[in-house]
């Protein structure tokens, strides 16, 4: 494997990028765990992809924002690293795929030239905090999220609380009572609130997707606005602690608020207060980058066909507060777009509007800032380029995850149906391109990648099988999800399962029903109306799997036979410890606790120093096959197996020890004394290890 010189100014971004060079190096020559480097390179952007050999790589772009230089680079990235093609996410971010994992430490190097990270893309990390494209130019915003989002994605960025937890961690922000940024279905989700003249936020706790969506808890009615990161902090050291770790299926924090309940959360939050090192993070938004609108000669153009420009514009542009101006919506059919577009967009972006795209929590692309006599040009420049489509964000635009077309967990696919539905209601129900009351969204699989069921209209990939065995692609059919705003929500029933290859068939039948007796409700509300069992009637023959035929075996976008295979999920996978990986974690980690303490950065040290001492813990009960499904079940358990049962004379409790985190303001002094607690824990947990193996 080359080295390679990053040519990175920033000496923390340089080490991060060598550290991952120089761990692909030991991992290929077989010197480190494969479990542990997965968890390596997830939490910096590297995700194992379908197709063996090759990695998806994604690119992490705080609450969608993209400058034009950021969008030419990244897309010389792309050209350089893997095929051109670029795949806007439901998190606003931007994965390429098919790319060489030796490969993958040079192509951050490039993008970091641009302050494009892939740190925390991925893994059991904080993840990309997104927000209302519209942020900044909402008509109905109280004030602009931009900057508090940026400001929480810097804060957490390489924050040791947010390294590892048991899984991701997922944050939003809506820029009005609309919630388009969905607070309800986010682990923290914030909605810009303005109160007797203070900025605030409504803070919503606890939501999430899944095979079992959870609505969010509201934590506030209102917290002004520099209690936000604070807050934040403690929510993570609770959920780092308590929430589970082993059982992949119940690692989200949504579950522990389950166990504990709001309150018993709010108390488990109230104990870490101590330990936080800032109690108010006043946010300067005045510093927040200007708008730079590009000052130009408004080109005289024709469009010739007048028809198709009006219904554009009644589809694709979107209102924005400052007088003289509004925003465009280009409609990515599943996200996915290719670099030569990408480069003639950021060049009419940068030359004709404010220099900056913001991508969609529905995958697509706004341009805000164009003058409203620009309107004629942008039209004819879009449409040269294939991005006048009509129908942003209506029933026509469909959000769909990757599912089977790259990713390990999907069940069946994604794009291929959602290609035919946007084709049936195309040619046969022209009236839903202009319908935003019916929101569609695609998953291969139960994890909710593509929102499904949060969706008015969802479906999931499954596989169904007959009663000779036989399985064939299949979709869950859900109903009647919705957002209503002001962090309320309904997620989606499953009605009823059938074969994929009905799809357009259940669509039909769906709106079909609802022109023939929605009588202008939306669907939502026509959906609560008639109820589950109503549609489950209804669309049941659907499910008949005993007429089955050949091309019902064949999913959407295939040739051949179809057959169900899931790979091991990494996006939120759990590490495989072994006894000798964790304790050389828990060295690297008093590494980093020394480190920290040179800069002077109190708190990360001792948060390194107790990660340190939880990893030595649980290499030890790893080795007795003892669960270690929290932080606090580890401390709980090696407590009362080796120092009450006698096992390991210490002196000391070990759980006094490691519990001095959030019994301590964190200063000089407490951390210096800390990390030589961690220190002498670890060397007699090791002796102790040592040992034991001379006695086997």
């Amino acid at each position: 494997m080359r080295s390679f010189r990053t040519e990175i100014e920033n000496p923390v971004v340089e080490k991060d990028i060598l550290e991952l060079e120089g761990k692909i190096r030991r991992f290929k020559e077989g010197n480190i765990d494969e479990e542990k480097f997965r968890s390596l390179r997830l939490a910096r952007g590297v995700y194992g992809q379908r197709q063996s050999g090759v990695q998806m790589v994604r690119i992490k772009l705080p609450y969608g924002k993209v400058t034009t230089n950021q969008l030419r680079r990244i897309a010389d990235v792309s050209d350089e690293y893997s095929t051109g093609r670029l795949h806007i996410t439901t998190r606003q971010d931007i994965q390429i795929h098919y790319v060489d994992l030796e490969r993958t430490p040079e192509l951050w190097a490039q993008l970091e030239k641009d302050e494009v990270t892939l740190r925390e893309a991925c893994g059991n990390t904080v993840r990309n905090v997104t927000a209302s494209e519209t942020a900044g130019i909402d008509p109905a915003e109280p004030f602009d999220v931009s900057p508090y989002a940026q400001a929480l994605f810097e804060y957490f960025l390489r924050n040791p609380i947010g390294q590892e937890m048991g899984r991701k961690f997922k944050v939003s922000f809506s820029a009005s009572d609309e919630d388009t940024g969905l607070s309800y279905m986010h682990d923290l989700g914030f909605i810009a609130k303005l109160q007797n003249g203070i900025r605030g936020f409504k803070v919503m706790l606890g939501g999430g997707l899944g095979s079992q969506p959870r609505h969010a808890d509201v934590l506030f009615d209102f917290l002004p606005s520099e209690g936000i990161i604070p807050l934040m902090e403690g929510v993570i050291r609770v959920f780092d602690r308590y929430g589970e770790r082993k059982s992949r299926a119940k690692a989200r924090l949504k579950f522990l608020l389950k166990d504990v309940g709001l309150e018993g959360f709010k108390k488990l939050l109230s104990e870490e207060q101590q330990a936080i090192p800032i109690k108010t993070y006043p946010i300067r938004f005045e510093e927040y980058p200007r708008i730079d609108v590009a000052d130009v000669e408004i080109p005289q153009v024709e469009v010739e066909d007048q028809e198709a420009f009006e219904q554009w514009q009644r589809t694709n542009l979107v209102p924005q507060k400052q007088e003289g101006f509004v925003a465009i919506g280009i409609k990515v059919l599943l996200g996915d777009f290719y670099t030569d577009k990408a480069r003639q967009l950021a060049d009419l972006v940068e030359n004709y509007a404010a220099g900056e795209i913001r991508l969609s929590l529905r995958q697509n692309i706004l341009i805000p800032y164009v003058k409203e006599e620009l309107i004629p040009f942008f039209y004819k420049e879009l449409k040269a380029m294939g991005f006048a489509e009509v129908g942003y964000n209506k029933a026509l635009d469909i959000t769909a995850c990757p599912g089977t077309d790259t990713c390990n967990l999907g069940i069946a696919s994604s794009t291929g149906i959602a290609g035919e539905l946007e084709r049936v209601i195309q040619k046969e129900y022209p009236q839903y391109i202009q319908n935003p009351d019916v929101v569609i969204k695609i998953s291969g699989c139960m994890n909710a990648c593509g929102q499904h069921t949060m969706a008015h209209i969802g479906f999931q990939g499954m596989s169904i099988r007959t009663k000779d065995k036989l399985v064939a692609p299949a979709l869950q059919v859900l109903l009647g999800g919705g957002n209503h705003g002001n962090g309320k929500g309904t997620f989606a029933d499953k009605v009823v399962k059938i074969p994929s290859k009905r799809g357009p068939q259940a669509l039909r039948l769906i709106l079909d029903d609802y022109e023939a007796h929605g009588n202008g409700k939306p669907f939502e509300d026509y959906y609560a109306e008639k109820g589950e069992h109503y549609f489950y009637e209804y669309l049941k023959h659907l499910s008949n799997v005993e007429n089955l035929t050949a091309d019902d075996f064949i999913d959407w976008g295939n040739s051949e036979k179809y057959k169900k295979e899931i790979g091991i999920g990494e996006c939120a996978g759990v590490i495989v410890d072994l006894v000798a990986t964790l304790f050389f974690e828990s060295h690297e980690k008093i590494e980093s606790a020394n480190e920290a303490i040179q800069s002077g950065k109190w708190a990360a040290s001792i948060y390194y120093s107790y990660q340190a001492m939880v990893n030595a813990a649980k290499a030890l009960l790893t080795a007795e096959k003892t669960k270690t499904n929290t932080h606090a079940s580890i401390i709980r358990d090696f407590e009362t197996l080796f120092v009450i049962e006698g096992k390991l004379d210490l002196g000391y409790s070990f759980s006094e020890t490691v519990l001095q985190l959030n019994q301590n303001a964190p200063n000089e002094i407490f951390a210096k004394r800390y990390v030589e607690d961690a220190k002498k824990i670890i060397a007699q947990l090791e002796a102790y290890r040592t040992l034991e193996l001379q006695q086997v």
